[in-house]
């Protein structure tokens, strides 16, 4: 490809903010805090990524409240100690990366209280010393065999969005670029959303209008809360991946009723909601529904989903399918994967002068403003 002609390395604008290309690094749960705070294992992880000449790091799903956490494990932003140690984080990462660096507000509702991954991810019950009681929209089991979760009341509902204001009051005061809002994967918004989990007979059940009611009152209490001149944007699943539930249909009013209150972009994925879900997976299986979204809705769009090769986001990009494109397990496999995208496509990307000498020959102008010399 000639010199400069990459669309994936070209700038994008979220709301105000400006992404030197269109990689975002997406935000993968870590299960690797400590009563909500941040371990060394973040330094070493987000710091690892933040090297990486991507255009924006996404902090992983963060927890608005103890009991939000998808384990005992997760992060969380509820704690004067919780914003302290992301403090350090990003009082390491700041000075050693120009990346803009978001952080993705969650609550796990009915899915929350789970063991980490690598001990099986099944739900703690909340007799158990680690597990605790969920809520959700309805006493609605994620699976048959788990105990039901609280529906929320109307003051349960009050303080999630409370919580979520706190969460986000605290995301300014340490500065981040942006908020995403997690409201995909089977967590507490993406149940309101979707009617295998949302069963209720109120003004927040039944609808499409009804169902998107608390996740738009969400989104717009943390807008509130966030300074003006910073984007907020949403995670959405696009479909449940089951029949006569949640689907494109709904992501695309959903997205506009979102447009229309100032949500800078959408960030297309799928699924989670249910143990039936089946899925076609294959390389950028999502992709066609950030395209549509894009089409139809005009926002912004992040695609993610099997987006591994360098090719096949130039190509997402160049084809106007999505705005930018989210890397999550193919980063972590190669934590380069921006340098090596930009060395196939004919770009430049940005990497710390320590690493400069680590340029190929055959790349001499691979890295933005370099100049090694030496003894």
């Amino acid at each position: 490809m000639i010199h400069g002609m990459s669309r994936l390395f070209t700038p994008l604008k979220i709301g105000n903010l400006e992404l030197p290309n269109r990689i975002v690094i997406a935000p993968m749960c870590q299960y690797s805090a400590v009563e909500g705070s941040a371990s060394d294992w973040h330094l070493i992880h987000l710091g690892h990524l933040a090297l990486s000449g991507a255009g924006l790091l996404i902090f992983e799903a963060t927890a608005v409240s103890p009991e939000g956490r998808i384990s005992p494990g997760d992060l969380g932003m509820y704690s004067d100690a919780n914003e302290a140690a992301l403090a350090r984080v990003l009082d390491a990462l700041r000075p050693h990366s120009a990346m803009k660096l978001a952080v993705q507000l969650a609550h796990a509702g009915r899915k929350a209280s789970s063991h980490v991954p690598w001990q099986g991810g099944k739900q703690i019950r909340p007799d158990e010393a680690t597990g605790w009681q969920t809520v959700a929209p309805s006493a609605v089991p994620h699976a048959a065999t788990e105990v039901a979760p609280t529906a929320l009341d109307a003051a349960g509902m009050q303080l999630v969005k409370d919580d979520f204001v706190a969460a986000t009051q605290r995301a300014t005061r340490l500065g981040f670029d942006g908020i995403e809002i997690h409201s995909a994967h089977g967590y507490l918004l993406h149940q309101f959303l979707s009617p295998l989990a949302n069963k209720r007979d109120d003004a927040y059940g039944g609808s499409l209008e009804n169902r998107m009611r608390f996740p738009l009152e969400v989104f717009d209490a943390v807008r509130a809360a966030f300074p003006a001149d910073r984007p907020v944007w949403v995670r959405v699943s696009a479909t449940d991946w089951v029949d006569d539930a949640w689907d494109i249909e709904g992501t695309v009013a959903f997205s506009h009723a979102l447009k229309a209150r100032g949500c800078a972009a959408i960030h297309v994925s799928s699924g989670g909601v249910s143990p039936l879900q089946s899925i076609p997976l294959g390389p950028g299986y999502q992709a066609p529904f950030a395209q549509r979204v894009k089409a139809e809705v005009g926002l912004p769009t992040i695609a993610v989903g099997l987006i591994t090769e360098a090719a096949q986001a130039e190509a997402l990009v160049a084809s106007g399918a999505a705005d930018a494109v989210a890397l999550a397990r193919a980063i972590l496999y190669d934590p380069r994967w921006p340098w090596h995208a930009a060395a196939a496509l004919g770009a430049q990307v940005a990497a710390p002068p320590q690493y400069w000498r680590s340029q190929p020959r055959e790349f001499k102008d691979l890295f933005e403003n370099a100049s090694f010399g030496g003894r």
